[in-house]
């Protein structure tokens, strides 16, 4: 009796150990995003985020979205880069407008990791909205419509949270459906 009641606990065990890792890997561009890799190591390996990415390097900000952190990245898809006006994109890579391509960007990041749980609190706490604080110098605010998060720029332009808490290694990932501009 007892050798069956231990083999059916570590078997319980074992099912509910590897459906927490399963959990804990989120796919995002029909990737998978490892918690053990850091922001730029997983954001390279999805097919939503190439224009992100091409915008990080042009920006030469990979090494510090590769340091420790934690940063908390609200990550714009292509499809979001699609939104905007045309040819924006295309002038925001050249170099001559990386200042203002990395202002753009950081408007993105948040220092520290905040979860959707913790930024659920925070707007809680702040009566249905909550500030945060982006590494550019700008504010974000975040508000939730039934059960999806929504954060907003200083123009008023707005993003759905398409899918979060992907954990990185120095932080976390909210994927974004519009891309998020700093006051002009």
């Amino acid at each position: 009796m007892k050798t069956r009641n231990f083999l059916a606990t570590a078997i319980l065990a074992l099912t509910f150990g590897f459906t927490s890792f399963a959990q804990k890997t989120v796919m995002v561009g029909g990737a998978a995003m490892y918690p053990n890799k850091n922001i730029v190591e997983n954001a390279v390996n999805s097919k939503d985020h190439t224009t992100l990415v091409a915008a990080v390097k042009a920006a030469d900000l990979v090494e510090t979205l590769q340091s420790k952190g934690p940063f908390t990245v609200f990550a714009p898809t292509n499809a979001a880069f699609d939104k905007l006006p045309a040819g924006t994109v295309e002038t925001l890579l050249k170099p001559e407008n990386k200042k203002t391509l990395q202002t753009v960007l950081t408007y993105h990041v948040a220092a520290g990791k905040w979860n959707a749980s913790d930024i659920a609190k925070a707007i809680k706490a702040g009566k249905g909205k909550a500030t945060i604080n982006t590494v550019s110098g700008g504010t974000l605010t975040a508000w939730m419509k039934g059960k999806d998060l929504y954060i907003s720029d200083e123009n008023g332009g707005e993003a759905k949270v398409t899918i979060a808490d992907v954990n990185q290694s120095n932080g976390v990932i909210h994927v974004i459906d519009a891309v998020l501009l700093p006051k002009k």
